[in-house]
């Protein structure tokens, strides 16, 4: 047992921790100028080649862009993504040890409508942008978010995705090597600098008004970050890309996964933080910052003088109890610190979730969330969470009903002194369809979503191409319904 006047100092063993006077644990040589983690010290040179090393290893081993394809890098002016430009400059380069063999593009979306900024910072920001990119060479594209007003609803439908065999890459490297390195010819498109369009107020206004319907902060970021994806998404369509790549790196990726997992995405985890997400089908979605570190990437941008632009968002100066995004970066980052393996727990953990197999084709359009895209994830049984959580929903928003009063005609309602909605708390006709438009839109979307949805004062905010596509949909199921008695099943084709 324990002694009071015991002492243990002579027993106990004193730990060396890493510090920047031991030496380069690659070289063996150099003292070390950085410490990433616990017996990760590194020194200048070693440093810089281990992170150009992980980020091509990283294109080498997926595979997934093929040498010749035309890749938009989405840029927010970030550390990260300002990073991942920087290497995919060098790796295009014609010195480049591993090239790169795909055509770059670079796109920016101003968000500075949706947070109210003057147009005066938003034009100083973008001008900072300009000189960035355009040192690179590469074509770039500087669009403001009141672009996804106007886009059509194609973006929600999924384009067909041909099946590419394994050896499918090789022929394209023997094919590449074939033609020649044109990377000049990429670069020669749209050189010029695209400045930000003019933007009208109304549309400024009503991108305000969008992202002011929704209620609470959560759903405001979840919300501007599928609008943003939906610009995203087009801008590569429309200009001919195969590949978007984004910056999210591994500690943004950790945060996301609890994120998501506490706003019901766990079904969308795969999509959500994996390598590549597929759900577009002629766009897919590449992450291939995702095994850097926030710690690594700030290092590597301060040693090497990688610019940067800081550019506030919803969040910026705003509490940790502010949003679920906002506690959960904060919970994450100050673990972190107290245990260096918690991101790259939270990571590897991730790094091992699958998207259930449903069927060997892709779900159909109806059985996609209008919003997200991914799957639907509310087809379940009775006897499951997500009922007993519809049903207690129903309960709670269930009122003590009053007399009834004589109904009146659409015209009446609407063309009558009191204002529509009722007097007295009574439902109208104008109510009662606006709740019937609500109830049939989550229907068609999956239940994250149907929770922003819910927080979200109105869904006549919603852009047109969402409720369109939305009614689309609606109007093809009932015509399905209608025709069902008309149509064979598998089996009776099978027959």
């Amino acid at each position: 047992m324990c002694q009071v006047e015991e002492e243990y100092h002579e027993q106990l063993e004193r730990v060396d921790t890493p510090s920047a006077s031991k030496k380069c644990v690659k070289c063996k040589e150099e003292l070390a100028a950085v410490v990433i983690r616990a017996g990760d010290a590194y020194c200048r040179k070693c440093f810089r080649e281990s992170f150009i090393h992980k980020f091509r290893a990283m294109l080498g081993k997926t595979r997934v862009i093929f040498p010749g394809e035309k890749v938009l890098l989405a840029v927010s002016g970030g550390p990260s993504s300002c990073s991942m430009l920087s290497q995919v400059q060098e790796g295009v380069s014609q010195n480049a040890h591993k090239k790169l063999r795909f055509f770059p593009g670079i796109v920016y979306i101003d968000e500075g409508g949706a947070l109210g900024q003057c147009k005066e910072m938003r034009q100083k920001t973008t001008s900072e942008l300009c000189d960035m990119f355009r040192s690179t060479g590469f074509p770039f594209y500087i669009l403001p978010l009141e672009q996804v007003l106007d886009l059509p609803g194609s973006v929600l439908t999924p384009s067909p995705l041909s099946d590419q065999p394994g050896s499918a890459y090789k022929a394209a490297v023997d094919l590449f090597l074939q033609r020649g390195d044109s990377s000049s010819d990429g670069k020669a498109e749209e050189q010029e600098c695209v400045s930000l369009p003019a933007v009208q107020e109304s549309h400024t206004w009503l991108l305000q008004q969008l992202i002011g319907s929704a209620q609470t902060l959560t759903a405001k970021q979840d919300l501007l970050n599928t609008l943003r994806q939906h610009l995203l998404v087009h801008t590569a369509r429309t200009r001919g890309y195969s590949k978007l790549m984004q910056g999210d790196s591994c500690t943004r990726l950790a945060v996301k996964l609890l994120t998501s997992i506490s706003l019901g995405r766990g079904a969308q985890l795969a999509q959500d933080t994996g390598f590549s997400d597929c759900r577009y089908g002629d766009v897919t979605v590449v992450r291939p910052m995702r095994e850097y570190s926030a710690k690594e990437i700030a290092y590597y941008n301060h040693m090497f003088k990688v610019p940067s632009v800081v550019i506030p968002n919803l969040d910026t100066k705003m509490p940790d109890k502010a949003s679920i995004q906002r506690l959960t970066q904060s919970f994450v980052t100050k673990l972190q610190a107290d245990f260096h393996s918690t991101v790259n727990t939270i990571y590897r953990t991730g790094e091992k979730l699958q998207t259930a197999d449903r069927g060997s084709s892709a779900p159909e359009d109806a059985e996609r969330c209008v919003l997200c895209v991914c799957g639907l994830d509310t087809a379940a049984e009775e006897a499951s969470a997500l009922q007993a959580t519809l049903i207690s929903e129903l309960l709670s928003q269930s009122s003590v009903p009053v007399k009834p009063e004589p109904p009146a005609t659409v015209g009446q309602c609407c063309s009558s002194e009191r204002p529509c909605g009722g007097a007295e708390g009574t439902d109208d006709c104008c109510r009662s369809s606006r709740d019937h438009e609500a109830t049939d839109l989550r229907s068609l979307l999956c239940y994250s979503c149907r929770r922003t949805v819910r927080d979200m004062s109105s869904v006549d905010r919603l852009p047109q191409y969402v409720l369109s596509e939305a009614q689309r949909r609606q109007n093809r199921s009932a015509m399905k319904e209608q025709i069902s008695e008309f149509l064979l099943d598998d089996a009776d084709e099978n027959d």
